[in-house]
C-alpha cells in the first residue's frame, strides 16, 4: 500500500480532529487531555521520499536553554527538536516512506506527542522559575 494511503487509513481509526490538508499532507489535533493539558496540532506530509511530521512545541522565552533540547537531540530516535529564527521550539520527525505500515505511523506520532509534552513541561518549569520583577 502506497504511504498516503497507509497515513489515510491509520488517521482514519484516531479519535479527534483529523484533517486532509492535501495530496499527502494532514492536520492532526491532539486533544489537552491527550497531549499533559495543552492541545498539539501535528502536521504531517508524505514528500521526497518520507513521512514526515512537524508541531510547534513552545514560543521563545529566554528562560528556555536551547542547549538542552540540542542535548535531547542526541537521545531521541526518529525526532529532534529545531528552533525557528524567532526562538520558537518546534519538534520534526520523519520515517523512509517505504517502511511506512500503520504501526510505524502510530510509533512515529506516539513519539512526536511523547517529546512535545515533555519540552513544554520543561518549559513550563523553566518559565515559572523566572525571577519575579519586584
Amino acid at each position: 500500500m502506497p504511504a498516503a494511503e497507509t497515513v489515510d487509513a491509520y488517521l482514519a481509526t484516531l479519535p479527534g480532529k483529523t484533517r486532509r490538508l492535501g495530496p499527502g499532507e494532514w492536520g492532526v489535533t491532539v486533544e489537552p487531555d491527550s497531549a499533559d493539558g495543552w492541545p498539539l496540532d501535528i502536521g504531517i506530509r508524505v514528500t521526497d521520499g518520507l513521512l514526515r511530521a512537524q508541531a510547534f512545541v513552545t514560543g521563545h522565552d529566554g528562560m528556555l536553554d536551547p542547549w538542552l533540547f540540542l542535548n535531547w537531540n542526541r537521545e531521541t530516535r526518529f525526532v529532534r527538536f529545531g528552533c525557528a529564527r524567532n526562538g520558537d521550539v518546534w519538534i520534526h520527525a520523519d520515517l523512509p516512506a517505504a517502511a511506512i505500515e500503520a504501526r510505524a505511523v502510530d510509533r512515529l506520532l506516539g513519539l512526536v506527542v511523547e517529546g512535545a509534552t515533555l519540552a513544554r513541561r520543561y518549559a513550563a518549569e523553566a518559565c515559572a522559575a523566572r525571577p519575579s520583577a519586584s
